[in-house]
């Protein structure tokens, strides 16, 4: 204990360390709390160091005022970066979901540095909506009577139920009251609009009968559908479908309100993704369909809302649609991720979502092909081949699909899988990759060329680190 005592008296003061020159320096360009604050976690971690018994000695002041002006430099960098996502996971919530098309991006960029038409109409030179930019494009591709777009699915749902059912009954099956993640419920999204859930049928097994039990014409204001895109019911199960629920609806002459989540516009049944789409859920019958914009749409974070148009325009009214509108960034990239759907097959080719899920085996060989060449030419010492392997559709869609897919296989002698894996998380541009049977693994799916000069980088940076640790 005294020896510990000891060591903790060597270290410095910070009030001593900032008298240095190197920091004095950086105090002339960088905001001097921003410093302090480096000092003091460094001085914290030498500390915590000293008594847990990993540090028999103080590091030497210039060693520790190096360290400081490492933290400084970091803390001056930009949170928010780019990563290469090499875990084959497409819309993965947390490396942001989808990658915006070409189009979409040259869109946000146009309006982002320059004043915009957001709320102006340029013909008569009067306010104007800054929902017309985006509603003309979605009911040309859906066919909807109106639509209209919001932060996300949560606040379309919100909003939804507030403006079609404040203060009454809204039905919905036992087996689709989802958690749609971050422990946000559908129950209480209910319960904070001002609607009230009434749950019927049972978690596996919900009739139409059911819903017509459970109908109080002074009570109920909706009946609802919620799409369990994240997690599917098998075995002895029963559920009401959309076209059932639709004709209820118009028997009790109630709306019917279709939560589909993932938003599908494109038919991918071929490519292995049963999943229904937009279109699907207007035709079978639904008043107002909900999704969201960034998952297999391969748009922004939005949430999107279709259907009739006095329900849409009741929306469009209601207070809450301030509170979750979106900004000209977000409507500049969906209305040029909706304009790709013009055409089908180039929504396919040029919407990144839609490209990597129908991207075949065959196909990924080929492009993992050329990223072992290049691995293999730049970082010699590490082990390169091709493995298959399964990936994912991810952010909470298609939970039950595996993609056929083809990965890169990484080993460097003397390094485990683990670290390997921890190394190119820290270059410069962020490589998440996955582990599997002591290899690390790059799956190919969600990485693009134009990306391979970055893992190669990466792995450099690591084969490096790892050769100096083994000097």
């Amino acid at each position: 204990m005294d020896n510990k005592q000891n060591i903790l008296r060597e270290i410095p003061k910070i009030d001593e360390l900032l008298m240095d020159e190197q920091l004095i320096f950086f105090m002339e360009t960088t905001p001097r709390a921003v410093v302090v604050d480096a000092a003091r976690e460094v001085i914290e971690g030498i500390r915590k160091e000293v008594l847990t018994e990993h540090m028999e000695e103080v590091p030497d002041r210039e060693e520790i005022v190096e360290e400081i002006c490492r933290r400084v430099t970091g803390k001056k960098k930009k949170n928010l970066k780019r990563l290469v996502n090499a875990t084959g996971v497409v819309l993965h919530t947390n490396l942001g979901r989808a990658r915006l098309c070409k189009g979409a991006v040259e869109s946000v960029l146009s309006v982002a540095d320059s004043y915009s038409n957001l709320e102006y109409d340029v013909k008569k030179g009067t306010r104007g909506s800054r929902h017309d930019h985006v509603e003309q494009i979605i009911r040309q591709i859906t066919g909807a009577e109106a639509a209209m777009v919001v932060n996300n699915n949560a606040a379309a749902t919100m909003l939804c139920l507030s403006a079609m059912a404040y203060g009454k009954e809204v039905i919905v099956s036992r087996g689709e009251l989802v958690e749609i993640g971050g422990s946000f419920r559908i129950p209480e999204i209910m319960e904070q609009s001002g609607a009230h859930l009434k749950e019927v049928g049972t978690t596996n097994k919900t009739k139409p009968s059911d819903y017509e039990q459970a109908w109080n014409p002074e009570t109920t204001g909706a009946l609802m559908k919620v799409h369990t895109s994240n997690y599917r019911i098998v075995g002895f199960t029963q559920e009401v479908t959309l076209k059932e629920m639709a004709a209820l609806g118009k028997k009790l002459s109630l709306p019917v309100i279709y939560d589909m989540g993932s938003g599908l516009m494109a038919d991918l049944s071929r490519y292995g993704v049963d999943e229904p789409t937009v279109l699907d859920a207007l035709k079978d019958g639904a008043d107002v369909v909900l999704f969201s914009g960034d998952k297999l749409l391969g748009g922004p974070q939005g949430g999107i809302l279709i259907g009739k148009k006095e329900y849409i325009d009741k929306m469009k009214k209601h207070p809450l649609a301030r509170a979750f509108r979106v900004d000209k960034m977000t409507i500049a990239a969906m209305e040029a991720t909706f304009f790709e759907y013009l055409d089908m097959e180039d929504a396919r080719r040029n919407i990144p979502v839609l490209r990597m899920i129908t991207e075949s085996r065959e196909e990924l060989s080929e492009k993992a092909g050329k990223l072992a060449e290049l691995l293999h030419s730049m970082v010699p010492q590490a082990q390169v081949s091709l493995e298959d392997c399964y990936d994912q559709v991810g952010g909470g869609s298609a939970p039950t699909i595996r993609l056929k897919g083809k990965a890169v296989s990484v080993v460097l002698s003397g390094v485990t899988a683990e670290k390997l894996e921890r190394l190119l998380r820290r270059a410069e541009v962020p490589v998440i990759a996955r582990v599997a049977h002591d290899q690390v693994l790059l799956s190919i799916r969600t990485i693009d060329e134009n990306e391979f000069t970055c893992v190669a980088q990466a792995l450099a940076l690591a084969a490096s680190h790892a050769e100096k640790k083994g000097e």
